[in-house]
């Protein structure tokens, strides 16, 4: 029996990837494309017992990549590197069609974004330092030693690039990774497999175990050898996450929800604005990031929302492998069904939709906009993770902080103003681990990136991501040598 699928012409190995060998499971699951519905393929489904096995590979490959020379560390990561961009063009395919993005976001964008997150942090590593600095005489000498077996468990949304956006540093690092991908979008993380064995990187170095949920996830997170994990997905999840690692004390980094504000001033640039507003609904609503609260000073939101509308209802809708297309279809039935749920709800108690509040064939939904909605409605408070916006007005600067902060999230904000001095002051008191002025999803990797409140603990990216992937040592050093007390 064959283990490949053929994915639009590329061949895809269905199992795991342990220890440097492909590992079968004894059972599967089906992974359909969001685009018709129809199945990729079957998968290996994980379990305890392949939990074990990945932890165990990546702690017996641990000693041999942790001395490993940065300056090798950082060749090796190159070559994967080289690896994703010969591919580029098999890894947009095979993503588009196991996820429903663009094609040609990931053809243009998503896909060169992970090579480049290989080159950053293989560069970051090797200028990663920190100036001794004396207290009385004695050195302080601040290092960055890699800390083990690391847990990264990634989403279906961005599946490849939020994935190496957690393996390029844990391994720039010198530590091991069990990669655990989403089981709505695991085909990419399986092709990185093939792509960083090509590039020479040692066997258990990386692996790659797929399967459902707590099924193999409870496994990995509670294993007494892991020493770091990274999630990037629901609360929820991360909740049942930390009291897995609890027994245990593993540090967690977590990326969670977000219900995030975009703030239009009266003296903003309008035509920017309604551009940033209509770009919230990029993959279909599925980005973390997105300000779906559309908050606009009252004085301007007729104007505002007329030139919504006319953006808003030309964009396309349909085939993503299609160039002219704007907006995919929603990963999954079941996530279909809850942005429905949520709107149907919505407009039950009292909001109206200004445009869309329909689900359509297959697994589209309309760019929605709802007006007419409480601050404390459930459509404002939680998020949706689709092409869903509401809008609200407010009176002046204080009214709109208040209501932008008036969630129980803080990953991200953007602000559009004409007004440099409003930027600041609005931008001090924002909860939010982001914030765009005039701008959106402009992301620096030497940034910080993380969230506050219910939208994750911790930061990744530059020296950060070394900081949460390592183990950081002070060591002092006297004066005049070991021996000298003088």
């Amino acid at each position: 029996m064959s283990h490949n699928i053929n994915v639009a012409g590329v061949s895809v190995d269905t199992r795991h990837w342990i220890g440097g060998e492909r590992v079968a499971s004894a059972g599967t699951f089906t992974d359909n494309s969001p685009i018709d519905g129809k199945s990729i393929g079957e998968i290996a489904r994980g379990g305890p017992a392949e939990a074990q096995a990945a932890v165990a590979a990546a702690k017996a490959a641990f000693p041999s990549w942790a001395a490993t020379p940065r300056a090798e560390r950082a060749r090796l990561l190159h070559a994967v590197a080289d690896g994703v961009e010969k591919r580029i063009e098999e890894l947009a395919i095979v993503e588009t069609t196991d996820n429903g993005a663009l094609l040609r976001s990931h053809r243009r964008g998503v896909m060169p974004r992970v090579a480049h997150n290989f080159r950053f942090f293989a560069d970051w590593l090797l200028t990663l330092e920190h100036d001794d600095f004396e207290t009385r005489g004695h050195t302080n000498r601040v290092s960055w030693d890699p800390a083990g077996p690391c847990v990264l468990i990634t989403p279906w949304n961005a599946p490849l690039m939020l994935a190496t956006w957690k393996v390029a540093p844990a391994l720039a690092a010198g530590n091991t990774v069990v990669l655990k991908p989403a089981e709505w979008s695991p085909l990419t993380a399986s092709l990185l497999a093939d792509i960083a064995a090509e590039a020479g990187l040692p066997a258990g170095v990386l692996n790659v175990v797929q399967g459902y949920g707590a099924e193999i996830g409870d496994a990995l997170t509670s294993h007494p050898d892991v020493r770091r994990i990274s999630f990037t997905g629901s609360v929820p999840t991360a909740r049942r996450i930390a009291a897995s690692a609890a027994a245990n004390l593993t540090p967690l980094s977590l990326e969670l929800g977000g219900k995030s504000p975009l703030l239009v001033f009266a003296d903003a640039d309008l035509d920017l604005a309604v551009d940033l507003a209509v770009e919230q609904y990029d993959n279909a609503g599925q980005v973390c990031l997105a300000g779906t609260r559309l908050l606009v000073e009252e004085s301007v939101v007729e104007e505002f929302t007329r030139r919504f509308v006319a953006r808003a209802t030309a964009l396309r809708q349909g085939d993503p492998r299609d160039e002219a297309t704007d907006i995919g279809p929603n990963i999954h039935p079941r996530q279909l069904e809850k942005i429905d749920g949520f709107v149907r709800r919505a407009v039950g108690a009292g909001a109206r939709a200004v445009i869309g509040g329909h689900r359509q064939d297959g697994q589209f939904y309309e760019p929605t906009l709802l007006t007419d909605v409480a601050q404390d409605s459930e459509i404002v408070q939680e998020e949706v993770f689709g092409p869903v916006l509401t809008l609200q007005t407010f009176a002046g600067e204080e009214e709109g902080v208040r209501l932008a902060n008036d969630t129980r999230f803080g990953l991200a904000a953007t602000l559009v103003t004409g007004d440099p001095e409003r930027a600041v002051r609005v931008t001090a008191r924002l909860v939010a681990g982001t914030v765009w002025v005039n701008c959106f999803f402009v992301r620096d990797l030497q940034a910080p990136f993380g969230g506050s409140r219910l939208s994750g603990v911790g930061r990744e990216g530059g020296t950060w991501s070394f900081d949460f992937y390592c183990d950081l040592k002070n060591t002092v050093t006297a004066p005049k040598g070991w021996n000298d007390h003088g």
